[in-house]
């Protein structure tokens, strides 16, 4: 029974995909290299391929400087910017510049997270500069992405080695502790000594007994003492790390930084124009905040109720220093957009549930006021914002406005916003005018019940439509961004779309392109209001074509800002609902690479245009299942019934997900992925999930960073958005070795969104993939078995195998087969409580052979290691019958399967194995043994063999040697 689990376990064919070469010539043909005065005139591939030239006839330097013009011709963070930075690395590496080498690589890394070669010329310049901690996890890397790559293993070895030697050097947690913070704080050390020692000191923090030292040496007030020796932003950023990691998971801890630290400190550090350092410290708060409530979004966790009541105080006193700071006028911008963030994600009630207390503290009213912000007006007063301020305080306010639990409560929201709107016309003066409506545009972006009630106050519509009627080109450009916002849906269209269509059409006429392209935005949005209904049509025939014409022509003109050109692209999120609009764009490979281009800068002030657009080329949107019988009697009754358009059936649309896929749409996705928009990780979901629903793309999804961003996507968002990016995940585990898909910890991660599709509300195509995806998932170690059996997975799981649907049961049955190696399950199928074993018998005698082959090989496993589960075995009525059925069955593994758990009841005891002597398995197994029996696989063979040995020594079986009986 050696072989017996690998026998049994299911595999799934998987797909894999070579790695391009990068330096070696596309062509084959051997090249020449040309004159240095034709090289101006070169692109970017012809200077790759003059490089790749150099580079092989040894001239390394003149290889490095036609790399780096071709990466000046390059858009930043292509595919084509990340070869040309691995080919740049490799002529550093020949010529020992190793910091060079580690710089590239990591550039190119965070294009392509899971390159092998990257990773394998980064290792060896780590090793060069004896890093060798960082050498070996990136050796450690390409072993798990490629373990055919010989070259990879003696550095492995050797690397290894080397960090068994470290580990005896530095045996002593304490000493190291001691150690880094005597450079940390030395007059005499150095500045990249300095730094060194305090991103040891946070890897130090990290470990349990490293910041349990830490605070027993007085870490915090040592680390606060190194960012006031040396303003130097790094050391900082590592300080500010580090005071995290101490944090993590451990409340008394977190108590006592705070008091040393105090919340202040918190701001001030927000208070950055960095935004790696900004980012950093929002980490830091988001971490506390965590701690004190018991959040964990990567484990599902929701905020605990007892400990929100017992650190209440101290959350409330972060909070309240958060939402005052938020409109303070020297907050930076960047720190005024991560206060946002902060907010937003704290606030709700599945969070900290803080709404109605920041209504109440007049928190409201803040966020109103940098709602009402706007770039182009110049005052030292002014609060400093940038290009997605007004979506980050757009969603605050829509998230502060679900917070409201009752109508009592929203009606007060409405009422202090109405209170701060009147406030900004009580007086004569245009710019709290412009104010007012910019906050209103806020509100129609997110609360749209308050931004209508504004709307319904005497006199702002027509205050709005004056303004855009003026020749101020500021009041112009606010009040069309308010009827952009305020457009919806034909049968929700407001009073300000019908009064403000003619003024769209004359403020596209201005010269100034700035009003021209949101007054034509405007216009995209009336015009679109049909949806993707193709029998209803707003404008003339054609119309949507010409308006699709001019948003491209502002999408691919290089001339203009990006402003202009994300305009450009929300009018084409609506005008993309048309079909014919989807294929005309898709057929514009300039436009549509503008597009991919803009969304890989990772702007969040365009995600919304952009994941809208791409939702709608992908046509990953939802749609009502239209029933025949159901339109014939819409029709009968002369209702309207929505038309599908021809261009958006199933096969115009996989070309269409192809060519965007090609067009490097999934590295778009993942810039884009950092939006804090539920809505718009959703969408961006979505398009994930039409990619990787076709096999051939789901590589390249994982290759592009995909996979990660998925995990976050699953883990949080609206409940269909976390639902959407399971499924992408479950598709890519089901054609992809799990462990290059999801190496490492994130194999365990991917299993609870997995999870979450088996349950009766979602398809069942999502059952069914989920169910492929976690068979796939099983053998990989126990930690992931662990994690797919936790929370009554085992009964999840099983509760498909009842199911009618031969597909479903046949997947949850091949799941439980690999599951079968985890001894939490065999204890389950030993409890006396249950009839799983007989199940699992019965279900092996299954008309579906694959079910059957899956059951029968669970039952082999099971029995194999299970002595009270081969006494079940018996209560099943049928029991003879079913393994006479599967032991001389005609498919060589059913009878494998079937002989093996024959040959476990045999060996199980006595009394078990007589049961088996006395019927007809004994003439089965005796017939499988002849010698002219040449259909049967010798292990089947030698199997029933060593059964019937067992049977002698149970001395159930008498050996025939020849001899007369004596009596």
């Amino acid at each position: 029974m050696a072989d017996c689990e690998k026998m049994i376990t299911v595999q799934r064919k998987l797909v894999t995909y070579k790695n391009m070469p990068d330096i070696t010539e596309e062509s084959g043909k051997p090249m020449t290299s040309v004159d240095l005065s034709k090289r101006e005139d070169m692109d970017a591939n012809q200077l790759k391929n003059e490089g790749n030239t150099l580079f092989s006839a040894g001239n390394y330097r003149e290889a490095i400087k036609l790399y780096s013009q071709a990466l000046k011709q390059c858009t930043e963070n292509s595919t084509e910017s990340a070869t040309l930075l691995k080919n740049r690395a490799a002529a550093y590496l020949k010529l020992g510049e190793y910091h060079k080498v580690v710089k590239d690589t990591s550039a190119a890394l965070e294009i392509i997270p899971a390159d092998v070669k990257a990773l394998f010329r980064r290792c060896q310049a780590y090793e060069k500069l004896e890093k060798y901690s960082d050498a070996f996890k990136d050796a450690r890397a390409v072993n798990h992405l490629d373990p055919k790559n010989s070259a990879i293993t003696p550095i492995l070895t050797k690397l290894n080695i080397k960090m068994q030697e470290i580990a005896k050097e530095q045996a002593s947690t304490m000493n190291k502790v001691k150690t880094m913070f005597e450079y940390l704080l030395g007059e005499e050390t150095s500045a990249e000594n300095r730094l060194q020692a305090a991103n040891n000191i946070v890897v130090l923090a990290k470990e349990k007994a490293g910041a349990e030292m830490i605070m027993q040496e007085s870490g915090v007030t040592k680390l606060l003492a190194a960012m006031k020796l040396e303003k130097n932003e790094e050391i900082s950023l590592a300080v500010i790390r580090a005071l995290g990691e101490l944090c993590k998971n451990n409340i008394p801890r977190t108590y006592r930084i705070l008091d040393e630290i105090g919340p202040s400190f918190l701001i001030e550090n927000l208070n950055s124009d960095s935004e790696n350092y900004v980012t950093a410290v929002q980490y830091f708060i988001q971490v506390i905040l965590n701690v004190l409530s018991g959040m964990d979004v990567k484990e599902g966790k929701k905020a605990d109720k007892k400990l929100l009541k017992e650190n209440e105080t101290m959350i409330d006193t972060i909070m309240e220093t958060l939402v005052k700071s938020v409109s303070s006028r020297v907050m930076s911008a960047l720190g005024r957009d991560s206060l946002l963030e902060l907010i937003m994600k704290n606030v709700e009630y599945e969070s900290l549930n803080w709404g109605n207390k920041l209504v109440s503290s007049e928190g409201l009213w803040g966020l109103l006021e940098v709602a009402g912000e706007l770039q182009e007006i110049h005052y030292e007063s002014n609060m400093r914002i940038t290009g997605r301020t007004l979506s980050h305080v757009a969603v605050a306010l829509e998230r502060i406005y679900f917070c409201m639990e009752c109508d009592k409560h929203r009606e007060n929201y409405r009422n202090k916003v109405l209170e701060f709107i009147n406030d900004k016309l009580r007086g004569m003066d245009i710019e709290n005018k412009v104010r007012a409506t910019r906050t209103i545009t806020a509100l129609l972006q997110g609360p749209v019940d308050a931004g209508n009630a504004c709307l319904g106050q005497k006199g702002v519509v027509e205050m709005m439509l004056a303004m855009a009627s003026s020749d101020d080109e500021l009041q112009q450009k606010v009040s069309a961004e308010a009827i952009i916002a305020a457009a919806s849906k034909k049968d929700k269209c407001t009073a300000i779309v019908s009064m403000g269509t003619d003024i769209l059409k004359k403020l596209y006429q201005s010269k100034n392109e700035n009003i021209k392209v949101r007054a034509l935005v405007g216009l995209c949005k009336i015009g679109s209001s049909g949806g993707f209904d193709a029998s209803i049509k707003m404008f003339s025939e054609g119309s949507s074509l010409k308006l699709a014409k001019a948003c491209r022509k502002f999408l691919i003109n290089p001339k203009k800002d990006k402003d202009l050109r994300k305009w450009a692209v929300e009018g084409l999120s609506y005008l993309t609902l048309d079909a014919d609009v989807k294929e005309e764009l898709l057929e514009d490979k300039a436009a549509i690479q503008s597009l991919i281009e803009l969304t890989k800068e990772g702007d969040l002030s365009v995600v919304y245009g952009c994941v809208t657009t791409l939702v709608n080329l992908t046509n990953s949107y939802d749609t009502e299942e239209i029933i025949p019988e159901l339109v014939e009697l819409a029709k009968f009754a002369k209702q309207h019934v929505p038309e599908t358009h021809v261009k958006d059936t199933k096969e115009f649309i996989d070309k269409r997900v192809k060519a965007l896929a090609d067009s490097g749409v999934t590295i778009a996705l993942v810039a884009l992925s950092k939006t804090e928009s539920k809505n718009c990780k959703e969408m961006i979901a979505r398009v994930f999930n039409a990619i990787c629903e076709q096999q051939e793309l789901r590589g390249a999804v994982v290759q592009q960073g995909g996979a990660k961003v998925l995990v976050n996507l699953a883990l949080e968002g609206t409940d269909k958005g976390k639902l959407t990016a399971a499924q992408a995940l479950s598709r890519i585990a089901i054609t992809m070795n799990p462990e290059v898909a999801f190496p490492g910890q994130r194999c365990a991660e991917v299993v609870r969104p997995i999870m979450a599709l088996l349950h009766p509300e979602c398809k069942g195509l999502q059952n069914f993939e989920a169910l492929m995806a976690l068979t796939n998932l099983a053998p990989v170690s126990p930690s992931v078995r662990e994690r797919i059996l936790k929370d009554a997975g085992i009964t999840k799981i099983e509760e498909y195998m009842y199911q009618d649907h031969e597909m479903l049961r046949r997947a949850a049955t091949q799941c439980l087969a690999n599951l079968m190696v985890s001894n939490d399950v065999i204890k389950l199928y030993e409890s006396p409580n249950n009839d799983r074993v007989k199940f699992l018998v019965l279900i092996s005698d299954d008309e579906d052979l694959e079910t059957a082959k899956a059951a029968s090989g669970a039952l082999a496993m099971l029995t194999n290691v299970s002595k009270k589960a081969c006494k079940k075995v018996f209560e099943v009525n049928a029991w003879l019958e079913i393994l006479c059925k599967l032991s001389a069955n005609a498919d060589k593994e059913i009878c494998h399967r079937g002989v093996a758990i024959v040959f476990n009841l045999i060996h199980a005891s006595h009394s078990c194995a007589e049961k088996i002597i006395e019927t007809n398995l004994l003439e089965i197994l005796m017939a499988l043994t002849r010698p002219e029996v040449d259909d049967v696989p010798q292990k089947v063979k030698d199997l029933a063999q060593e059964a019937l040995k067992k049977g002698e020594e149970w001395r159930l079986i008498k050996t025939n040697t020849g001899e007369p009986d004596s009596d």
